[in-house]
């Protein structure tokens, strides 16, 4: 019996010799065709990096002062409340006796540092990207907004695209103006140009989200 056992051996590690090899050649074999196994999409990976530079925007001072989950408008770089107890009002565009208009005309106010722009108004809280605590909600969570055309207004990736390039209170980011002590409010972290090829190719990629965190 020793003396088979001892033949045996030989010869049932050449089977698994042969077993390891084969799950080897079939696992590339797979990741060639296209199998479970595959190389990450560099299409993905920049329209990811893309959507992290439009994001970049998005929660910037200039954009998110609007795009707010309170009752009331922000104002300056530290996002502190609208002064005189501005209020959101039914449809973002304040109060009766006080509304965004009756202050924020169609263009900026250099002479009194009233910033301004066509239609003047609040982002609808659907389009919030701040919690109620006014911290930045994550990456995933406003690219989630963003893309929910039941929340943006039915705005496609393309649609999306346009928005950035034209929208008015949009290019207003990028000239907004004087406070009223004379000095140069500050701008988003891209250009405007940068801005707008970030949603490109963010939207070429087929607007990928980040994982939720």
């Amino acid at each position: 019996m020793l003396a088979n056992h001892r033949l045996l051996f030989p010869v049932f590690l050449l089977i698994l010799v042969v077993c390891v090899g084969g799950i080897a050649l079939s696992t590339r074999a797979g990741s060639e065709r296209g199998g479970t196994v595959s190389a990450p999409d560099p299409k993905l990976a920049d329209g990811l990096a893309a959507w992290d530079q439009v994001y970049s925007v998005l929660t910037s001072p200039r954009c998110i002062n609007c795009h707010t989950a309170t009752n009331y408008p922000q104002q300056g770089d530290d996002r502190h409340r609208h002064f005189a107890n501005v209020i959101r009002g039914p449809e973002g565009k304040g109060v009766p006796a006080l509304n965004c208009v009756g202050c924020h005309q169609a263009a900026n106010a250099d002479s009194t540092g009233v910033p301004g722009g066509p239609n003047w108004h609040l982002a609808p809280l659907s389009m919030r990207w701040q919690d109620t605590n006014d911290r930045p909600l994550s990456s995933g969570a406003v690219c989630r907004a963003v893309t929910d055309r039941s929340r943006n207004e039915n705005m496609d990736g393309h649609a999306l695209l346009k928005h950035h390039e034209e929208a008015a209170l949009v290019l207003w980011a990028w000239n907004p103006g004087r406070r009223p002590d004379g000095t140069t409010r500050t701008l988003p972290p891209l250009t405007h140009a940068e801005f707008v090829n970030a949603t490109r190719r963010w939207v070429d990629a087929g607007t990928p989200c980040p994982r939720l965190k």
